[in-house]
This record gives C-alpha cells, structure tokens and sequence, in this order.
C-alpha cells in the first residue's frame, strides 16, 4: 500500500483576475473559480494584477537592471503552479495592456514559465459577447509561448447583473456551465500531471487512431 509520502500531492492553480480595479466584475469571477478549483481538493493561489506590478515593457530598462520586481513575482507563481486560470476584461475588443505588458515581461525568462503550462481563459463583461473577443485575443500571446489554452472558453455577459450575493452566478445555467468548464479543466490538467506517458505528446488529429504515430510536440 503506499504511504502518504508516496501520494501525489494536491494540483496547484493559480488564478487571477486581470483588472486594476478591486471590486471589478473579473476579480469577482476568478474568485468564483478559484472556489469551485479549492473545492476539488486542489490548491489555490489567488492573486491580483496589482500583486505583479511592473512598468511598460522598455528593452533598455531590462538591458540596465534585469526584470522588474512584479515580472520576478509572476514568474515564481508561475513555476509554482501546475496550471493557471486568467479572467481578463475586454478593453476595445482586445487585451487589457496591463495584462499583455505583463505577458511581454515574463516572455523574456529564461526557461519560459509560460511553456507547457496549461492555462483556463474566462471573462466578464458588461457587454452581450461578455468579454469573448478579449479572450481569442488573449490566446495569440499566451500560444504562441507555448502555453495550452484550454478550448472551451466561458464569458459571463451584463456582469453588473450576472452575480449573486453569496458570488456565485446568478443564473443558474450559467453557473452550471462554468462548473462543467473548470471540471473539465481540472481533469485535463490532472491527466497531464498524473500520467507522465502522456506529457508532451499530441495527436496530429482528434479522430487519430490510438496506434497512430504520436507527434511530438516542440519543446526548444
């Protein structure tokens, strides 16, 4: 039988919402997701934007002193995670800058903590599209570091109206759904931890046969 010193310790997550402001509709939603995350027995690590903070990106600063001292904290909870859930508002369809500032910051570590992590993109946002077209936005950078965003992408529309008092969401299909999302998530992110076969290998298509040849994935 084995010992607890031979179990698998807990998943570690970390979350974060991707908006300054405190009280804004994303910290509430990486909140809600952090919880339903803990409730699985995983660990949690919930951060905020104003934990990395960090100027523009400036190649003579890096050149002249190394990486700011928010970039520094993002890498290390980065390293610390097994996978990591951002919920970023939309600014003009796109990417907030601090978030994407942040990104180009960490983007110049060496080995990238980006890579191979796996990574859970949800949003909220006063719109009817709930924040959607920040997100695909947001997985350009975030692939292209060769990060694995999972597909299924949740976005929670008219936030101002969309939370209950005890921060759940006030619909109840809704919030179903995004339970559905982060268990799926979970077990992704759970399989890849736990069998090490499967690490670092992708079928070239989903219909592949199971004794088709396996494509390996770049990790240089």
């Amino acid at each position: 039988m084995p010992t607890d010193d031979t179990l698998p310790g807990p998943l570690r997550f970390l979350v974060f919402g991707a908006a300054l402001r405190a009280d804004s509709a994303n910290a509430r939603l990486a909140s809600l997701v952090a919880r339903l995350i803990a409730d699985t027995g995983a660990k949690v690590d919930l951060a905020g934007m104003r934990d990395f903070d960090m100027p523009l990106y400036d190649g003579d600063m890096e050149a002249a002193e190394g990486l700011p001292d928010g970039a520094l904290a993002l890498r290390d909870r980065l390293e610390r995670c097994d996978a990591f859930v951002i919920s970023s508002p939309e600014y003009n369809a796109s990417v907030p800058g601090v978030l994407k500032n942040a990104i180009d910051w960490v983007s110049r570590v060496r080995p990238q903590p980006f890579k191979t992590k796996h990574a859970l993109l949800v949003s909220a946002s006063p719109s009817l599209v709930g924040g959607n077209r920040g997100l695909w936005a947001l997985r350009i950078p975030l692939e292209h570091l060769g990060t694995r965003v999972y597909p299924d992408m949740f976005s929670v529309a008219n936030s101002y109206q969309a939370f209950a008092e005890d921060g759940t969401l006030a619909d109840p299909g809704m919030q179903e759904r995004l339970t559905e999302t982060v268990s799926g998530f979970l077990s992704l992110v759970e399989a890849d931890v736990r069998y090490v076969c499967l690490e670092r290998r992708w079928y070239e298509f989903l219909g592949d046969r199971t004794e088709a040849a396996i494509t390996q994935r770049a990790e240089k």
